[in-house]
């Protein structure tokens, strides 16, 4: 990896990301994803400086090592810093706002990582605000949930300048088993909403199957065990299997958020002129979920819909379903 090289004039004036076995990290933005990104890192020995809004969130980090601080712009003369804020407007805050990490004459990281869910247009800000200070930047989207980081299943997919990812990439690496070099500038950012979307349209036929399977005579977890051993079987599907055997919709990813990133995914396929009739139509059963009352419970809930649309009363099965993300 790479360390910056750095200058006291008013830029900060840095070269960079320069390769160093240990190189400093600063932490932005601990809730449920970044506290768990966070701790893994300093379980792998490294130094991590963090800060929060909420301090308290992130003060149970230094049982780990972890350092507190009280800004961003505490972070600014670190080597990498990583950003996971939950909108556009709180990336512009904590990079280029009063007391960002960018907003210090005297100093500048060599890197920063982006792993916030915001717009395009938002990163493409926070980017060009880097560059004005030479920093790198790297926008880098996770997959997954705090289980899926605690069993080192986490996906990132990472765009940007192909030297800044290469230097990077050990520590990203740490973050997770998949690491996804996909282009320069903010292309990382439309690959997650393909990503998202997929999610939606995926989890929407597996309802439809699930239940066509029940109202046929077997049970969900009798179809879902038969599904997941075969070739048509995945990752995610076993992992959405107890919820839908035993429906349990505690939150992971809620109906208001998988619509955001359909209206997204499809804004960007009419931009594209690439026709996603499948997503659209699933966007659509979405959009009549929420409006049923569908806010705060998990996406997997799309299986209560579909079984109120085919006439079909579904109760949990209580049974023991591995979700298979442990070992």
């Amino acid at each position: 990896m790479r360390t910056r090289n750095q200058s006291t004039s008013s830029r900060g004036r840095n070269m960079g990301y320069r390769a160093t076995e240990r190189p400093t990290i600063g932490w932005i933005g601990t809730g449920r994803m970044g506290f768990q990104l966070a701790a893994r890192l300093l379980e792998a020995g490294h130094d991590v400086a963090v800060y929060n809004r909420t301090r308290a969130k992130a003060e149970p980090l230094t049982e780990l090592g972890a350092s507190v601080v009280d800004s961003p712009a505490d972070l600014a003369d670190k080597d990498v810093v990583f950003v996971m804020v939950s909108a556009s407007a709180d990336l512009a805050a904590v990079t280029t706002g009063e007391n960002g990490v960018l907003s210090r004459a005297d100093a500048a990281p060599g890197l920063i990582v982006d792993s916030s869910t915001v717009s395009t247009g938002a990163s493409a800000e926070a980017r060009a605000a880097a560059a004005g200070r030479d920093t790198d930047f790297l926008a880098a989207p996770v997959s997954g949930n705090p289980k899926v980081v605690k069993s080192g299943k986490l996906t990132l997919a990472v765009s940007g300048p192909r030297e800044a990812f290469d230097a990077a990439r050990p520590l990203l690496e740490v973050l997770g088993r998949g690491v996804t070099y996909v282009g320069e500038g903010e292309v990382a950012r439309l690959v997650k909403i393909a990503h998202n979307v997929f999610l939606g349209v995926v989890t929407q036929s597996l309802a439809e199957i699930t239940v066509l399977a029940e109202k046929g005579g077997t049970s969900r977890e009798a179809f879902l065990e038969f599904l997941n051993n075969s070739v048509m079987g995945s990752v995610f599907s076993r992992y959405k299997t107890p919820a839908l055997v035993n429906l349990d919709f505690t939150p992971t990813f809620t109906m208001p958020l998988l619509r955001k990133d359909f209206d997204l995914g499809l804004e960007a396929a009419r931009e594209l002129e690439a026709p996603m009739p499948v997503a659209a139509a699933a966007a659509q059963l979405v959009c009549e979920a929420i409006g049923g009352g569908s806010r705060e419970n998990d996406f997997a809930e799309l299986l209560l819909e579909q079984a109120r649309r085919s006439g079909i009363e579904l109760k949990s099965e209580h049974a023991t379903v591995d979700d298979g993300l442990e070992g």
